[in-house]
């Protein structure tokens, strides 16, 4: 898929006015939609509870916090991209303390060219933990739907006492006469049978 087909929400955290101006006239509304811009970490927060971005720029040092440690947990704690913007002179100590955890940062003062590519590195790293966490939701269901059979198997094989192997064809057969998933089969069964 190509990133310019996809729109990606962004939070901006700054404290700095015209620094969010720049900012926000960089981010084409093609690409970044929505722009939610924010002054401090705990109205991030406050921001992240009630929706999730794709993206979160934050410029320190912030009036609450320098952060950092929004940064680590926004990380920790959602799938969204983090750029740091740090003053040059913090900039070796503190990208060395959140590379670690996936924070990408950039030292200040910086070009709109390198704000712009390293929004597209996280727009490209978003991409990859979207479709990861595609991944991981259909592992889930397909881990829940084994238990949920498992279980119907084992109230045939107790309440009609059949064996494992002909409880599983029983389940097998029934959804495919009535072209349903095994899943169905198997709820009908617990329902019958609990």
């Amino acid at each position: 898929m190509d990133l310019s087909e996809h729109l990606y929400s962004v939070l901006i955290v700054s404290h700095a006015e015209k620094l969010n101006k720049s900012l926000t006239d960089l981010l084409p509304a093609n690409q970044y939609d929505p722009i939610t811009v924010v002054r401090d970490a705990g109205s991030a927060t406050r921001a992240f509870l009630e929706r999730r971005y794709d993206i979160a720029l934050i410029n320190t040092p912030l009036p609450d916090e320098f952060g950092t440690r929004l940064a680590l947990d926004i990380c920790s704690d959602s799938g969204s991209g983090v750029l740091l913007l740090v003053a040059a002179e913090h900039y070796p100590d503190i990208n060395a303390r959140v590379m670690q955890h996936g924070v990408l940062t950039v030292s200040k003062p910086t070009s709109a060219q390198m704000i712009q590519q390293s929004m597209l590195l996280l727009c490209g790293t978003r991409e990859r933990l979207r479709r990861m966490e595609e991944k991981t939701a259909s592992i889930e269901e397909k881990m829940e739907e084994i238990r949920i059979v498992n279980r119907a198997k084992w109230l045939l094989i107790d309440q009609l006492k059949m064996t494992e192997s002909e409880a599983h064809r029983y389940i097998e057969k029934q959804a495919m006469d009535r072209c349903v998933t095994r899943r169905r089969v198997a709820e009908n069964i617990i329902a019958t049978y609990k």
